[in-house]
């Protein structure tokens, strides 16, 4: 398979984009790009990567970062993944931006209510980044867990998308 790659700047770090030019199959930040690899090759097999422009993309991610919150919501995507994944992916892109939901909630969604951990799982597995938006999934208890990003990433997207000024940028946070 012959993927196209491509690298956007944005507030919290250049952005890896991978494309088979129709769809998105991999969007991850460019500090976890091995992990974006990893996963390409797992749920898509063997690929080669050529540099490449990916139509709209970019500009979708700008308008994002500029306040456009709902600006990803129409970019197609091609995730791979078991049905329970691609289950749980769909159900994360009908969080929407300003909005968060739980484990618990995302599995009831997808009517396995009490597979919240295997959400978990598949949260934490999820190859692209923002425009399936993992980051909007906290604990039960409200507080924010891991992300594949870095949490201080996590913090600043959720504080973006509910209009407070996003803090200021670390590179050390957790």
């Amino acid at each position: 398979m012959r993927l196209f790659r491509e690298h956007v700047l944005s507030p919290i770090g250049t952005i890896l984009l991978v494309s088979d030019g129709k769809a998105l199959h991999a969007l991850d930040f460019e500090d976890f790009e091995n992990r974006a690899l990893r996963l390409l090759q797992r749920y898509h097999g063997p690929y080669e990567l050529v540099p490449g422009r990916i139509a709209g993309v970019a500009e979708r991610i700008a308008a994002y970062f500029a306040g456009e919150l709902t600006a990803l919501d129409a970019i197609p995507v091609e995730t791979g993944g078991s049905e329970f994944q691609r289950r749980v992916w769909r159900a994360l892109r009908g969080i929407p931006a300003g909005s968060t939901a739980s484990y618990g909630q995302v599995a009831a969604e997808i009517g396995v209510p009490t597979a919240s951990r295997a959400v978990g799982h598949a949260n934490g597995a999820n190859p692209v980044a923002l425009v399936i938006p993992c980051h909007r999934v906290i604990g039960a208890n409200g507080g924010l867990t891991g992300y594949g990003g870095g949490l201080w990433r996590k913090v600043w997207l959720l504080q973006h998308e509910e209009g407070a000024e996003a803090g200021p940028l670390w590179s050390n946070a957790a």
